[in-house]
């Protein structure tokens, strides 16, 4: 099933679609947009964006708020995902992303990591495929237009590197589009150990050879998309429309492929805030604005019309301020999650092909995130007391020091006068006394 999905995701043989140069084609003088895309009509924010001295606002709240970074989620996290909602201002992303995914902490404690494997040879087998992909990743994204440009060969070795940091993992090919955003913003290192944290914490099981999370997480959009929006699912029942057949797509590249590349950022802020919750949003969402309404369903009677409208909402309705809104509305909690992925985990048939889904090892966004590194990093900085045996020698036994007993033995010869002759088997001292008491009285 891996490689079915694999090969999903490059039937077709163009880039990564998220701009708006890449959804209606280059511009006639090749200008590269605000975002790097040549051609696009993103040059000045829209008519929806906030205006500068909003942007100007929110930027110096990020950066307070970065300044002191531990301080403010340990105490003011709340206040960090509604930021991140609003939106990361672009020009303090590259700050942002690897303090919210623990890139940061990574790269502090593992330093030289990334150029030791950037240096060393990567495997045959993957950089070939690699290499096979490089020009699919936005090939109208300024960075990536020459197979010989820092972008390409950024990307070559971020991916590569990651082989070589997790080989049981290997190379995914929806790791791609992911690495290459998080290029568009990063250095490779920064972008290596964020596409780390994406993979282990964010993700885990998503870019496997098996891709089990992927199934698993399959079955709970169907069973959120049943319970939020029934009539939706069962029009996906009747024209035969699985999840594997968009969800993958959806969640493995992080909508880079699916979204308005404004979108796709503002969605990734809130996904390094609070986890794949924003993935499942983002679908049930798009779910609504493709087949809402009845007369969206009767337009799309078959499996291959129902896809197309998935593919094909309106650009109005994905601009990044209203649609965000939209997202964030849905009604669906960490916990509603966490209860789904349980149920749904617990049906799963026992051979199924590959290891089982690890949910519990998914983290839900930063905050978890900091927390598990500050108590990895409490644990490293406390070690073990060894406990030191001192051996005193023994103090120098004394025997006890007694006090004359004069006056005793005196009121003893007194009584023993007066009582008759003294016991057979006394002691010496004791008759002396007794002569002596005879003598004087």
């Amino acid at each position: 099933m891996a490689r079915a999905l694999g090969e999903d995701l490059v039937q077709d043989d163009s880039s990564s679609l998220g701009s708006d140069s890449e959804l209606n084609g280059p511009g006639p003088y090749r200008q590269a947009d605000r975002y790097g895309f040549i051609g696009g009509s993103s040059a000045e924010p829209g008519p929806n964006g906030p205006p500068a001295d909003l942007v100007r606002q929110r930027e110096m709240k990020w950066v307070d708020m970065t300044s002191h970074w531990e301080k403010t989620m340990s105490r003011r996290y709340k206040k960090v995902k509604l930021q991140c909602r609003k939106g990361i201002p672009s020009a303090l992303r590259a700050r942002c992303w690897p303090l919210l995914c623990g890139a940061q902490v990574c790269q502090k404690n593992s330093p030289g990591t990334y150029q030791e494997l950037a240096d060393a040879p990567g495997d045959p087998q993957w950089m070939e495929t690699i290499g096979r992909d490089l020009h699919r990743q936005f090939p109208l994204h300024e960075m990536f237009v020459s197979p010989q440009g820092h972008g390409q060969q950024g990307l070559l070795q971020v991916l590569k590197a990651y082989t070589l940091y997790r080989p049981e993992q290997g190379y995914c090919q929806a790791q791609g589009p992911v690495a290459a955003v998080l290029l568009m913003h990063l250095p490779p290192e920064e972008a290596f150990w964020c596409l780390v944290q994406i993979c282990e914490l964010y993700l885990p099981g998503y870019y496997g050879p098996h891709m089990e999370a992927v199934r698993l997480d399959a079955e709970v959009f169907v069973a959120l998309l049943q319970r939020l929006l029934p009539r939706v699912h069962q029009h996906l029942q009747r024209a035969g429309v699985g999840p594997l057949l968009y969800l993958p797509e959806w969640f493995l590249c992080l909508f880079t492929r699916s979204l308005p590349f404004p979108t796709v950022l503002r969605v990734w802020d809130a996904f390094l805030s609070e986890g794949a919750k924003v993935l499942f949003r983002v679908g049930l969402t798009l779910m609504r604005l493709a087949l809402g309404t009845a007369e969206q369903r009767r337009a799309c009677p078959g499996l291959l019309e129902t896809l197309g409208a998935l593919r094909d909402i309106p650009p109005s309705q994905l601009q990044e301020e209203v649609f965000m809104s939209q997202v964030h509305s849905v009604a669906l909690s960490e916990r509603d999650l966490q209860r789904e992925l349980r149920v749904q985990l617990a049906q799963l048939p026992k051979s199924s092909p590959g290891p089982p889904p690890q949910p519990q090892a998914r983290l839900p966004g930063a905050q978890a995130i900091f927390e598990a590194q500050q108590l990895a990093g409490a644990r490293e900085s406390t070690k073990p007391e060894v406990p030191q045996i001192v051996v005193q020698p023994p103090e120098e036994s004394r025997p006890p020091r007694r006090k004359p007993q004069t006056r005793g033995k005196t009121f003893h010869g007194l009584l023993t006068r007066a009582r008759g002759p003294s016991m057979e088997g006394a002691p010496k001292a004791h008759r002396s006394s007794v002569s002596f008491l005879d003598t004087r009285f």
